[in-house]
């Protein structure tokens, strides 16, 4: 079953349950899916799936970041509650030791020596971590490893 279809599963279960803030999430879910699905030149697979889930939850974090700053911790809590969701659709994170690993060993396969090599690395580190790590994380990785 595609990621696309559980979705599309869950949003059933959840308006049987009366559950409001998972039926929302999933239903903006869903919508980002179908636009993405329905783009001109769209290459909608699982991998994309989970690309558009980590980036609403990224968005949600933020979001809910700016509502705690202006005092708006019930704005907040909502906005966490959703990226709660989210994330029960995303494969499970690597810890910072197991990305720091497996960086160590991107630059032993691409004889990176230096922050010149730094394209190289985060080329090959993008691909084989998408969706386990985030980006901004793998990044400082790079660089600490490579200073």
């Amino acid at each position: 079953m595609t990621l696309f279809d559980q979705i599309s599963e869950d949003i059933k279960a959840a308006m049987k349950a009366r559950d409001k803030v998972r039926l929302e999430t999933l239903r903006n879910i869903k919508k980002v899916f179908l636009e993405a699905k329905t783009a001109p030149n769209s290459d909608f697979d699982d991998t994309a799936a989970i690309k558009i889930i980590m980036k609403l939850a990224k968005q949600g974090t933020e979001t809910a970041k700016t509502y705690s700053d202006n005092n708006r911790q019930d704005l907040a809590d909502e906005e966490l509650a959703q990226v709660k969701v989210m994330e029960e659709y995303l494969p499970k994170q690597m810890s910072e030791g197991e990305i720091t690993v497996e960086i160590k060993n991107i630059i032993a396969a691409v004889n990176a020596s230096s922050m010149k090599d730094m394209g190289k690395v985060m080329g090959q580190a993008s691909k084989k971590l998408a969706g386990k790590a985030d980006g901004s994380l793998i990044a400082k990785i790079v660089r600490q490893l490579l200073a």
